[in-house]
């Protein structure tokens, strides 16, 4: 059932400003990445397809993990699938709920939060590490290899990291 909403519904569907340029600029300099959602496969891929977006090379989804987010396996895998595991190994999660900062956070992540599908304060009371608006205030500075670095602009502050 959940593989039918991309197909009846994707007219409605609103991309997060941002979002395609900097997995254009991602995928151009092989920077690694992955897609963790609490969506099953047949939802993921038939959103991917509808929104004419790249499928990743790694894919977590809710088949892939016992627990949901805001457990923290489905981020600990993706790490792994990615060979970004161990804690001196820096990963930067972008998530738009609650449940999933928590999850970043609890897998050791830094987490980038966008305020699209909740408001500013749920996602502040999850405490991710930065906020913006969308991921136009997003822009990929460098790739090289497994190192990436992104420019953050008009982020919100987060309380007690100024």
């Amino acid at each position: 059932m959940e593989g039918l909403l991309p197909k009846l519904y994707g007219a409605d569907a609103v991309e997060i400003p941002g979002a395609r340029s900097l997995l254009e600029d991602l995928i151009a300099r092989s920077a690694p990445w992955a897609i963790v959602t609490s969506g099953t496969v047949p939802l993921v891929t038939g959103w991917l397809t509808v929104l004419g977006l790249p499928s990743p090379e790694h894919l977590v989804t809710a088949e892939s993990v016992t627990n949901g987010k805001p457990d923290p396996a489905c981020y600990a895998l993706g790490r792994e699938r990615l060979h970004l595991s161990g804690a001196d190994r820096h990963v930067l999660v972008l998530e738009d709920s609650p449940a999933g900062i928590r999850a970043g956070k609890e897998a050791g992540c830094r987490v980038l939060a966008v305020v699209t599908s909740h408001t500013v304060e749920q996602v502040l009371n999850a405490e991710p590490d930065w906020v913006v608006k969308d991921l136009a205030s997003v822009r990929l500075v460098q790739a090289d290899g497994e190192k990436v670095v992104l420019e953050i602009r008009d982020a919100l502050v987060v309380p007690g990291r100024g």
